[in-house]
């Protein structure tokens, strides 16, 4: 009987602390409505210095400055809005996870280009937030990059003049998508002719969030960090991405935020907005 009483004596504790286990809830509030997030415990400098900037209010007032529709949003530019020379715009680590993938509604942190950020460094302020499309496998499974340049040589053929011109109207009429549509039917044919392989490997739980809710797979390749994921008010985050913008895809009437955080139970986060946590 003592053995038993000294079991639940532990075990209740332990019940306990999980069932009370908070975590950070993210509210990003816009005019086109709010956009709720949490932010992965697996990047913890990048949660950590996100919090902070919200908690101290340094968000508010930032807006989304870059919008392409069917790709991303990008905001949080701190920096800029208290007018801090460059000197004082610090970067974090890069925290790259290849678990962690930019599927739709996945944050992520913006960065500079390689050529002058080699470490993949985030900037300390700046995010996006994922829309994304859906993709077929085979888009998914064909390096895209070498199927274009082998198109080109392919279409130079004397034989391919009619697919040449096929192509060549589509890109006038800037149809990007059916552009892709069509060098994939001939992927097989060149594969063959070329002597080539325009395969590329991926894993199949990729796979299978890009067939299914989407995102944007070709920057899980680009070394940029996913530290949270939208858990409701993914429908706010498209008409952001809709919205009208300039030649510097700002939107034209200006999109401002205001952050909130509030620690609530993982229990009551799961409950009220879906979001299933990982069992370690």
């Amino acid at each position: 009987m003592k053995s038993k009483l000294f079991f639940l004596a532990i075990a209740f504790p332990l019940l306990f602390s999980c069932a009370s286990e908070k975590d950070a809830l993210i509210t990003i509030h816009t005019r086109h409505g709010d956009i709720y997030a949490i932010l992965y415990d697996e990047t913890p400098i990048h949660k950590e210095n996100f919090i902070k900037l919200a908690e101290e209010g340094r968000f508010d007032s930032t807006e989304f400055h870059r919008v392409i529709e069917e790709f991303m949003i990008q905001g949080g530019d701190v920096f800029s809005k208290e007018q801090l020379p460059m000197s004082e715009w610090y970067t974090i680590p890069a925290e790259l996870n290849d678990k962690l993938l930019h599927e739709k509604g996945a944050i992520a942190a913006a960065r500079q280009g390689d050529n002058i950020n080699p470490e993949k460094r985030s900037s300390g302020c700046q995010f996006y937030i994922v829309e994304g499309k859906v993709y077929t496998e085979e888009e998914l499974t064909t390096d895209i990059r070498k199927l274009q340049k082998s198109f080109m040589k392919f279409i130079t053929l004397d034989s391919q003049r009619d697919l040449a011109k096929q192509y060549m109207e589509l890109y006038q009429e800037e149809k990007y998508e059916e552009m892709t549509n069509l060098m994939l039917t001939k992927k097989v044919e060149m594969e063959e002719f070329l002597h080539i392989n325009l395969s590329k490997p991926m894993a199949a739980e990729a796979i299978e969030v890009f067939t299914t809710s989407g995102g944007t797979p070709h920057l899980d390749e680009g070394g940029y960090t996913v530290f949270g994921k939208v858990i409701k008010g993914m429908e706010v985050v498209n008409q952001i991405s809709a919205e009208k913008t300039n030649a510097m895809d700002k939107p034209v009437d200006p999109v401002y935020i205001t952050v909130e955080v509030e620690n609530l139970s993982k229990k009551k986060i799961t409950k009220e907005y879906g979001f299933e946590y990982t069992k370690e």
